[in-house]
This record gives structure tokens, sequence and C-alpha cells, in this order.
């Protein structure tokens, strides 16, 4: 995993992302963000385990069903399956030792 800093790469309203192998943040101060980093490394593993690309068109198509469902970018965003497990598990920096692959299938929420 790479940390960078670049602000001007990172969309309005967000802080980072993770584009595996990389960990792309606005502000150098999250470097130092345990949860932060966490967060987006879980992202990373759901990466891995998808085979990366496969990933990002689940997330899109994930994020498409979910505007359609909520009517709300920000609400979509926040009901992807991948973001639920994330931020469900954000602050426990011992998940990704014991997490099962597939974790984030878990938090497919169907209503």
């Amino acid at each position: 995993m790479f940390l960078i800093v670049a602000k001007y790469l990172i969309p309005k309203g967000y802080r980072g992302m993770a584009v595996f192998p990389f960990v792309v943040m606005k502000y150098d101060f999250d470097k130092t963000n345990s949860t932060f980093v966490n967060h987006e490394k879980i992202h990373l593993r759901q990466q891995l385990e998808l085979l990366i690309l496969p990933f990002f068109v689940w997330y899109f198509l994930e994020y498409l069903i979910r505007f359609i469902q909520y009517k709300n970018g920000a609400l979509a965003y926040r009901n992807i399956s991948f973001e639920r497990e994330a931020y469900a598990k954000e602050t426990d920096l011992n998940y990704l030792k014991n997490r099962s692959f597939f974790q984030f299938l878990h938090y497919i929420k169907l209503k």
C-alpha cells in the first residue's frame, strides 16, 4: 500500500480514495489518521478479492441502483455494500487480520 497526498485528484466532498495499491488522500494529516487509513485498507482488500476491475464495475453499478433507490447521491454512496462494511469496521484496527473473504456481501441491504 502506498499513501499519496494529491488534493486535486480527490472529488469535492471526499477526503480520499483507494485504487489498488494506492490510497490517495486530500490532506497530509490523514496519513496518520488510523481510522481513515483502515477504512481505505478495507477497500484495498475488497478490490483484491474482486480482482480490482470488477470491484469498480460493481461499485459503480451499486451506486446507480442506490441512487435510483434513495434519489440522493450522498445516501446512495453511504449505502454501497463496500462503504457500509468500511464505515462499520473502520475503527476496528484488527479487522483485516480476521476478516473473511467477501465479507462485504453481508452489508448488501435489499430494502
